[in-house]
């Protein structure tokens, strides 16, 4: 459950050290009730005015240490220590407690602690069993006694608990910065929950190239947690938030005959699914898109000849594995691929989160190894600076050339976690710090690097957004890198990157870091279209119906394909696109919906079957703009005869491979179009189409097939 790996991630904490002032207050308050208490008693021995040895050492000692002054000094550990070990040598002694809890439970009592409720079937009367005072106690005495056998069982109770449990380790002290982090993880500010100080730097998140030696501030009693449950709610409930949108539907051709979308080469959605199965657990089913599945694997399409014309369309038309009545249109898109050599200078801004919900193995310390790989693998003239954000924003590192290498990873590697998350200051700061070192005709990018949780200032997808629009004006693209598990915000990530000319990521192991920023660089650094649009026609005299299969969340008007100001998808160098339509054939038995009564039914056929595109099946557009320009061209590609496979078998490998990939992608989000096609009968159509796989990707989704066919049968 979700609470028990929360409460898992806080039993790996160390516990901060107990305060110095407030141990000695609460000492002192206890010997004193127990001084109070036992006023009538007879005489200790050795002491004719009724004091415990201790309580001589007590009388001088509790002021003095509890002065400001004192607390928390090393001269009032000088004290304590050998004044502690005097009282424990006197006292065991003569055979007594060193501490009576029956005394402290009283006083507890008289502070206003309330008595829970007695167990059942207790063998032992908590007040019976602690030390008694004698027959000549006052009648107030007696009272406190009384109250403090509730008192007294809590403590029994809490002391049988606790010798129970594993002992834990020594507690460490903790630093300022290091507070400040442990308050942060649930929620709580340093402040509100007793002042713990940070230092101050020139940046949230950079630690000081020699940290100084400081003593940490005293830290008072943590409030109780606020009214709304805010706290609570944060350790309760898993705070992944995927975009809710709902699978398309079949279309019929007759009324609806176009299809509009913008381009997708974002591969977040894969490396979520990878990181459910390994785990152990199905997906979510909201997780799942299936065109960034797709996406995520590199095809050997065909791709153009010249950067005059950045793409090429290839169109194959297939049987449909999992429905003998229908058939898949496969279209892959292949951009141009600019060769090293030639790549533009680069003018890139790391923005980084350096938040306490970033404080986890697989958050900073996975971002920090990824960009130093994504640094070794830029050129020596390209520029990087570095804008880091928490509770605020601050610039870590200046534009630096990348000959400069060392200071830069310098830079990175001392990064550290702690603070809320101010995510709208950092854009602010980064898109400035990038329009200041703008490189033109060169390659402008923020990197935006986060576990996607925004709670200071401007933190809705909506307010977001539109910061996001404003800044994409300047020609600066982004990019945004996800890190971890339990607080991920894709929902967020979705919007920054579908708005801001940018692309999304999510990063889970050093292994898709190499694969994401240094094999994929020049796709994931180098633009060479924006706002790339699809449409599709389907000639009603030979389709009956249609299906997208994904980008749910990429879809557009019909109008919006030929309007310049409606933003769409980006793709970089190399990058493939590939979309899938199923659809239904004029006359098939798998036809959903009736032919109308009136309009375009009852018009003769014989007209458009004698037209010049009677023979076509569908018709292909596709619009984009060059970076840097704000008119777009058209590419237009006809799908006929020509395109059609009669077989599966008959395909070309990379299209059934994909097509493996956009059947389990559908079966992971509980598509009933795949309810009788089976994981095994994914797994061979993917095996039997792996073909060269240099990276070891596809050899991994056969893995990822198997898992799911595994735990689907729980």
């Amino acid at each position: 459950m979700t609470v028990d790996k929360e409460l898992e991630k806080l039993s790996r904490l160390t516990p901060p050290a107990a305060d110095p002032e407030a141990r000695a207050r609460a000492l002192a308050a206890a010997m004193q009730a127990f001084d109070g208490a036992g006023n009538n008693a007879t005489a200790a021995q050795g002491n004719a005015k009724g004091w415990r040895q201790s309580s001589i050492i007590n009388w001088i000692w509790s002021p003095a240490v509890n002065k400001k002054f004192l607390a928390g000094s090393a001269l009032a550990t000088l004290l304590v220590i050998p004044a502690a070990g005097y009282l424990t040598i006197e006292l065991s002694r003569n055979g007594s407690p060193i501490i009576d809890q029956t005394e402290i439970a009283g006083n507890l009592s008289q502070n206003g602690t309330s008595k829970p409720a007695e167990p059942a079937g207790k063998p032992a009367d908590p007040v019976a069993a602690a030390p008694q005072l004698p027959e000549a106690a006052t009648e107030e005495n007696k009272l406190a006694r009384s109250s403090a056998a509730g008192n007294a069982q809590a403590l029994q109770d809490a002391e049988q608990q606790a010798a129970a449990k594993p002992k834990a380790p020594q507690a460490a002290e903790f630093d300022a910065d290091e507070m400040s982090t442990l308050l942060n993880k649930s929620d709580g500010s340093a402040t509100a929950l007793g002042g713990a100080k940070r230092s101050v730097t020139a940046a949230p998140g950079i630690a000081p190239l020699q940290q100084p030696a400081e003593p940490m501030t005293a830290v008072a009693p943590s409030p109780a947690p606020p009214a709304d449950g805010r706290v609570q709610l944060q350790l309760d409930s898993n705070r992944e938030r995927f975009a809710n949108a709902a699978a398309n539907p079949i279309k019929s051709v007759a009324t609806d005959p176009v299809s509009t979308f913008s381009a997708d080469v974002d591969s977040a959605s894969y490396s979520f699914v990878r990181r459910s199965l390994t785990g152990g657990t199905m997906p979510d089913p909201q997780s799942v898109r299936v065109e960034e599945m797709i996406n995520y694997f590199p095809y050997d399409w065909p791709g153009p000849d010249k950067a005059e014309q950045p793409f090429k369309a290839t169109v194959t038309v297939m049987p449909t594995p999992w429905s003998h009545d229908t058939e898949l249109m496969h279209v892959a898109i292949k951009g141009y691929d600019i060769a090293p050599a030639t790549a533009p200078h680069a003018n890139l801004v790391f923005l980084i989160d350096v938040s306490g919900s970033m404080d986890e193995p697989d958050k900073l310390p996975l971002l920090k190894s990824a960009f130093r790989l994504l640094v070794n693998r830029l050129k020596a003239d390209d520029t990087v600076s570095i804008v880091t954000y928490a509770g605020n924003a601050g610039t870590v590192l200046q534009p630096t050339r990348v000959m400069e290498k060392s200071k830069i990873l310098s830079a990175i590697d001392r990064l550290e976690a702690g603070g809320s998350t101010g995510g709208a200051e950092g854009i602010e700061a980064a898109y400035d710090l990038a329009k200041q070192a703008f490189v033109k005709d060169g390659v402008n990018r923020v990197m935006l690097a986060t576990d996607g949780d925004f709670n200071v200032g401007p933190s809705s997808d909506e307010d977001l957004k539109r910061i996001i629009e404003e800044k994409r004006k300047d020609g600066i693209f982004l990019t945004v890198l996800g890190f971890g598990r339990g607080n991920l915000n894709d929902s967020l990530m979705q919007t920054l990157a579908q708005n801001g000319n940018g692309s999304a990521a999510y990063i889970d192991t050093l292994a898709e870091a190499q694969k994401t920023l240094v094999e994929e660089a020049g796709s994931t650094l180098f633009p060479i279209a924006k706002d790339v649009k699809f449409q599709v026609e389907f000639n009603p005299e030979r389709i009956a119906e249609y299906r997208l299969i994904g980008y749910e969340t990429r879809a557009l008007n019909r109008e919006d394909f030929n309007n310049d100001r409606v933003d769409a998808g980006d793709i970089g160098s190399g990058h493939s696109v590939t979309a899938i339509y199923e659809i239904t054939p004029k006359g098939s038995p798998a036809v959903m919906n009736d032919d109308l009564r009136y309009g375009a039914a009852d018009k003769a056929p014989a007209q458009a079957s004698d037209s010049a595109h009677g023979g076509e099946l569908a018709f292909v557009k596709m619009r984009y703009k060059r970076p840097g320009e704000d008119k777009s061209a058209l590419i237009t590609t006809p799908v006929g005869d020509g395109n059609v496979v009669a077989a599966v078998d008959a395909a070309p490998q990379d299209v059934r491979f994909s097509v493996a990939v956009a059947a389990f992608g559908q079966k992971l989000s509980r598509s009933a179009a795949l309810d009788a096609y089976s994981y095994q009968a994914i797994g061979d159509l993917a095996a039997a189409s792996r073909g060269t796989d240099p990276f070891g990707y596809r050899s991994d989704f056969l893995g990822l097939v198997r898992l799911a066919d595994g735990l689907s049968q729980r």
